[in-house]
């Protein structure tokens, strides 16, 4: 049986809570909430400072350490990801500890208690996460291909190479579903680039490094760099848009079908032959995934050939950022009103910390491609105006801007997924229970709550 609802396995941590949050937690109402998951948590326990003179250590955490390790424990015993708390703990030492189990419809917050995104369609995933690559007509691989200069080259910079065989590159192809370009079936015949093929040879792997310009992966490890290869969070996600300009030589995608991943740049950024380029690149021009960025990737070289012959060029040109007119901020120190926003290309609009007048948004009303809308508090006129967005697919308000639709029954029935804006010290019991009202909406899983009672005893 699990022990994760177990009084018995939190003691050590509401101890601790209790000597950290006297005040707070004998105030009427005072509690304390944190999160707890197998590979990080969020409790507020404040940092023990060092004795003078010397670095902190662990041992100064110990007791800390301990108590979250007997909860991450009993984690991995019930094969749960995370879980939430809150607990009130009175003087006299009787405990009330709320505990918060995952929902298959719910997101872990980030570094609170609170629920992240809430997902209200099964499987939904945001829109630039749908994008699909667009045909280009006229696609040619670049003048600078030359298969015969390519093998060349290679092979007599690691001519002790052992390469792939002809039936190792067509079940490369078979496992992938796509027939490997010309240039990537002359890279594997010169090398297959297996670790095992190196042995002691240390200085094997550097060389295949100089030769190509990265670290190449092997023909056994080549994959689809698709949409599922970037995770990411609905409230990050749905802000970010994916467009791709006239002149662009990779397309504004979070994957593609024909981007195959051969490498990487020995900085977690993966190289790609793209074989679904933008309407001003090559068919087999070699790019990079940068690991920071969810959408989009950077030209490397207009080919394989090309890059070998210039090992040492550099494809970092810059993060990428969604700008105007698909992705707009207002707030004080950026875009100040909604006019200057609203345009017909608009699909995300972010309404930030405000120091006027709340915003009306009836300058959004029939904008085609809006998709998400996010507001601070207090930035709203009339939250009931959101009624009139009909093509939201994701919305992230405060939980009085919440109350307010969920009263009048003007959640719009559009949405894929939602998200509570709550900040600082908001009680995590009310905001789990204003979530699973949203759930409930479209009859998705509630986040579980289990009330666990026990007693601390006196503080001595």
């Amino acid at each position: 049986m699990s022990s994760l609802h177990d009084f018995a396995t939190w003691e050590p941590l509401l101890r601790l809570l209790r000597t950290a949050h006297r005040e707070s937690l004998a105030a009427p109402g005072g509690n304390v909430a944190g999160s707890i998951g197998r590979g990080s948590w969020s409790v507020p326990l404040q940092q023990r400072r060092p004795q003078p003179g010397r670095a902190l250590l662990v041992s100064d955490m110990q007791e800390e350490f301990d108590a979250i390790e007997r909860v991450r424990n009993a984690l991995t015993a019930a094969e749960v990801a995370h879980i939430a708390f809150t607990v009130e703990i009175e003087p006299s030492g009787k405990a009330v500890l709320h505990l918060f189990d995952p929902s298959p419809a719910a997101d872990p917050g980030l570094g609170n208690a609170h629920p992240g995104a809430l997902l209200l369609v099964e499987g939904a995933v945001p829109e630039p996460w749908r994008r699909l690559p667009e045909a280009v007509p006229g696609a040619r691989p670049a003048p600078s291909v030359d298969l015969a200069l390519l093998e060349r080259t290679l092979r007599e910079r690691i001519p002790e190479a052992i390469g792939a065989t002809e039936a190792e590159i067509v079940a490369a192809e078979a496992r992938l579903g796509v027939a490997l370009p010309g240039e990537i079936k002359v890279l594997y015949r010169v090398t297959r680039a297996r670790w095992a093929d190196w042995g002691d040879d240390n200085d094997a792997a550097q060389r295949v490094f100089d030769a190509v310009g990265f670290e190449l992966g092997s023909l056994d490890d080549v994959s689809i760099a698709d949409r599922s290869c970037r995770p990411f969070r609905w409230e990050h996600a749905a802000m970010e848009a994916a467009v791709t300009g006239p002149d662009a030589a990779v397309q504004d995608l979070v994957g593609s079908p024909g981007w195959i991943v051969i490498g990487d740049t020995g900085g977690g950024d993966r190289v790609a032959v793209d074989l679904t380029p933008g309407p001003c690149g090559h068919t087999g021009q070699i790019i990079v995934l940068d690991h920071e960025q969810s959408i989009g990737a950077q030209l490397f070289a207009e080919s394989l050939t090309a890059l070998v012959q210039d090992p040492e060029q550099d494809w970092y040109s810059g993060h990428r950022r969604a700008e105007l007119p698909h992705v707009a901020w207002v707030n004080h120190r950026s875009i100040r009103s909604i006019e200057a926003a609203a345009h017909p290309e608009l699909e995300a609009l972010s309404l930030g910390v405000w120091d006027g007048e709340p915003f009306s948004l009836a300058p959004l009303i029939g904008l085609p491609r809006l998709r998400t809308l996010s507001c601070y508090a207090g930035t709203l006129a009339d939250p009931l105006e959101i009624a009139g967005l009909t093509g939201l697919e994701f919305l992230e308000l405060t939980p009085e801007d919440w109350r307010v639709l969920l009263d009048a029954g003007a959640v719009p029935r559009s949405l894929a997924a939602a998200a509570i804006k709550a900040y600082g010290d908001r009680d995590t019991r009310a905001i789990v229970a204003m979530a699973n009202e949203i759930l409930a909406l479209w009859d998705r899983p509630p986040i579980p709550e289990t009330i666990v009672h026990g007693d601390l005893g006196p503080l001595p």
